[in-house]
């Protein structure tokens, strides 16, 4: 989901433009540029393609407030989260010189629909690596599908607190538009996350950051 930044008071705008530049800052540090070589700069430039597509196709649902998947999750564990939240940066980037946002609604948006579900896929990645077995179903079902939808839900939910506390809108307003589409919204969001890295662990595993063949395969 994204928010029109400019229902929010210029205070808020400068807090969230300064989270999102310590995240960018971390993300351009702390990224693996010399993984992006050949093959892998051109499955980079692809995906940060597919995300500015996707993120173009959108609905609005209240006042506003925009509906469109994510596909962050995928993108995460193809790439890890450095380069995740500079691919979402690019994406969104593009999607402001299509026209279909502005540049005051950037920061929202690079914390709401990228920062915060990468973080969240990340965690997760790391928590099921550490208390479940490497197991190719777990992969795909925890951390595809599973994952998919709940970082996409709390992105929603961070999306509704943040219209609550600055007051943009209500909770009667909220409740009546907004909160009863969540779970049909986000079912398919795990589904396309899910799918696709299945799809990508089958055929393409080198291509996806966090999947072994050792692992999760052949060490079985």
């Amino acid at each position: 989901m994204e928010v029109d930044g400019a229902q929010f008071s210029a205070t808020l705008q400068w807090w969230a433009g300064g989270l999102y530049a310590l995240a960018l800052f971390f993300a351009l540090r702390l990224a693996p540029w010399r993984r992006l070589r050949g093959e892998r700069l051109h499955v980079f430039l692809g995906a940060c393609v597919c995300l500015l597509l996707l993120w173009s196709l959108r609905i609005q649902a209240m006042d506003g407030v925009y509906f469109h998947f994510l596909g962050v999750t995928s993108v995460t564990l193809i790439f890890g989260w450095s380069l995740a939240v500079v691919a979402t940066s690019l994406a969104l980037v593009g999607v402001i010189l299509n026209g279909a946002a502005e540049w005051n609604d950037f920061a929202f948006n690079a914390l709401l629909a990228g920062v915060l579900p990468i973080t969240l896929t990340q965690v997760v990645l790391v928590l099921v690596r550490s208390l479940l077995p490497r197991n190719f179903f777990i992969y795909v079902l925890v951390n595809g599908f599973l994952t998919g939808a709940l970082s996409a839900l709390a992105a929603a939910y961070a999306v509704v607190g943040l219209l609550l506390a600055s007051g943009a809108q209500g909770l009667p307003a909220l409740q009546a538009i907004l909160l009863p589409f969540f779970p049909l919204m986000f079912f398919p969001e795990g589904f396309i996350n899910g799918w696709l890295m299945t799809v990508l662990v089958a055929f393409r595993p080198h291509w996806v950051y966090s999947f072994a063949d050792e692992d999760y395969i052949n060490g079985k």
